[in-house]
């Protein structure tokens, strides 16, 4: 499952840069072409809004698996493991249920409005919301299965805090994270060179 969400968040990623470059490119080129050709793209404007709103929804889903969404963790830090399990279950539950305020509206939203069409595009305006309605359904599996971790105890103390102080400390944190995993494979590295003979010196004695 684990595999399954990170190909899932990794694809997210691919499709969050593909966005940005659109609207840089649309951007970008519509200021150019105003200025130096008095021309323009005419779908620049209202693509590159629905460009922005979808990058939002689809970041806020890799942000809610990276437990990266910023928060204050004051309190919860300083509890013990059940209480920290307790709030976590509490949080998530509320979550949820704005999750689905979130997929009802969307939904709702995207049936009323899809037969009308996109003043330049002449796309469905049902599109536009149907990035709420990925946001709810992916965020709603990830905090399913977050809670049942929670409730099974295979949540480390670490996990259990889903919030992010600082922009500075989730950097911190991820900096750690790196380092640590490079001092990691240095026995591995050490170890495969032993096993290579490698470490033994050019007469044969140890």
């Amino acid at each position: 499952m684990q595999r399954v969400i990170d190909l899932y968040c990794r694809f997210l990623d691919g499709l969050i840069a593909l966005l940005l470059a659109i609207m840089v490119v649309l951007v970008f080129g519509n200021v150019v072409l105003r200025y130096a050709f008095n021309s323009g793209i005419t779908v620049s404007e209202e693509m590159s809004r629905w460009a922005f709103v979808w990058l939002t929804f689809l970041g806020a889903i890799v942000a809610l698996k990276e437990h990266q969404h910023l928060g204050s963790d004051m309190l919860v830090s300083r509890l013990g493991i059940t209480g920290k399990k307790v709030c976590l279950i509490l949080g998530q539950l509320l979550m949820l249920y704005i999750t689905w305020l979130i997929l009802s509206g969307s939904y709702q939203q995207a049936k009323i409005n899809w037969d009308v069409e996109a003043p330049v595009t002449g796309a469905s305006v049902a599109f536009f919301y149907g990035a709420g309605i990925v946001f709810a359904v992916s965020a709603g599996l990830l905090l399913i299965r977050e809670m049942y971790r929670a409730v099974t105890g295979q949540l480390t103390e670490k996990e259990m805090v889903m919030v992010t102080e600082s922009e500075e400390a989730a950097e911190l944190e991820a900096l750690q994270a790196e380092l640590e995993k490079d001092h990691a494979e240095i026995p591995d590295s050490i170890n495969t060179h032993k096993a290579n003979g490698s470490g033994t010196p050019q007469g044969g004695k140890p």
